[in-house]
């Protein structure tokens, strides 16, 4: 019996475009870092599908989405991807089928990356997925507003949404390793080793230039009492509030590290000890306004803190900088306990 001649043209068309994927895929398989991976992949897809816009939607609160953040000054990410929070994704997206739209477009505004100013005529949203949970969409448009219509088969953008997803798997996973290897797993702040490595840059750079350079040691006041009473499980709540909080209050330009249980470093680049004074007291300021909430547990954080700079007397390399801001700080605890 003769294969009808659209069923030909049907197996043809699909065989072209599965080798479109294939050759996307190979492309960004050995690409191990988000910035070259989405800027690849988008360059692929727009290039071998001719669709002139194309980009992620990532939901904020996800495991990724907390990656990219990290990474949200990239120029590259900035251009390819929007950040969207889960409640707003959801309601746009309630299941993880292709969403195709070529009317009311405004409705999807909070999808769209801020460097998308052109008008678009349609627009075919497709989910991806990373470990079976939904983490966003990658994002077709066009001038054209048939070309994503209502109503069209969208098996394609299924596909390229299970490729997407994995290739997305393996990017993923190598930058979480890289991401574990500098950062305090619990915290996300930096470790240890990285804030002595920006230290000893920081101190170089400061002398080299003649500019000032301030550390901070911060310490919980009876931290072990929080562990005691409501459990690590809340004590390490505590901890990531603590870190969060910090990392809101600081300058851009400054450092904060974890280096060991409930002891943190601020590292204030170009800044004398008079700011650096005035920092850590926003940042009393702040607990004493907002303590941490968990369920039927309410901490009022109060902290001990030492403050050291190039000028202080002894300070020769990095590790009397630390050193003078811890002693600082165990002085301040000493001195708050003293009837």
């Amino acid at each position: 019996m003769q294969i009808p001649q659209y069923l030909l043209e049907r197996l043809k068309r699909n065989e072209e475009i599965a080798g479109k994927f294939n050759e996307i895929e190979m492309s960004i398989l050995s690409i191990l870092n988000f910035d070259d991976f989405f800027k690849r992949l988008l360059f692929q897809i727009a290039d071998k599908f001719s669709i002139p816009h194309i980009w992620f939607s990532i939901i904020r609160e996800s495991t990724i989405g907390k990656q990219l953040k990290g990474n949200s000054d990239s120029e590259g990410l900035k251009s390819t991807i929007a950040f969207v929070s889960h409640e707003r994704f959801i309601s746009i997206i309630n299941n993880q089928k292709p969403v195709l739209a070529n009317r009311n477009l405004t409705y999807f505004h909070d999808l769209m990356p801020v460097t998308l100013t052109e008008p678009i005529g349609s627009l075919a949203i497709a989910p991806i997925t990373l470990d079976g949970k939904l983490v966003g969409s990658i994002n077709l448009a066009d001038i054209d507003a048939h070309r994503f219509e209502p109503g069209i088969d969208t098996s394609l953008l299924e596909q390229l949404a299970r490729k997407v997803s994995l290739c997305l798997s393996n990017v993923t996973a190598y930058e979480q390793l890289k991401f574990m290897a500098y950062h305090d797993p619990l915290t996300g702040l930096f470790n240890r080793r990285v804030f002595e490595r920006i230290l000893d840059r920081e101190f170089s750079r400061a002398k080299r230039y003649n500019s000032e350079l301030s550390l901070i040691f911060i310490d919980f006041d009876d931290f072990k009492t929080i562990n005691d009473t409501a459990g690590h499980r809340i004590g390490d709540k505590v901890l990531c509030f603590f870190a969060d909080a910090l990392g809101s209050l600081k300058r851009e330009q400054d450092i904060v590290a974890r280096l060991a249980g409930d002891e943190f470093v601020v590292i204030l680049p170009s800044t004398g000890k008079k700011c650096a004074a005035q920092f850590i007291k926003r940042v009393t300021a702040y607990f004493e306004t907002n303590p941490m909430v968990s369920g039927e547990y309410v901490f009022n954080i109060r902290i001990s803190h030492g403050i050291s700079c190039l000028s202080d007397e002894g300070v020769y390399n990095p590790s009397e900088l630390l050193k003078t801001a811890d002693s600082e700080m165990y002085r301040h605890k000493a001195e708050k306990k003293k009837p």
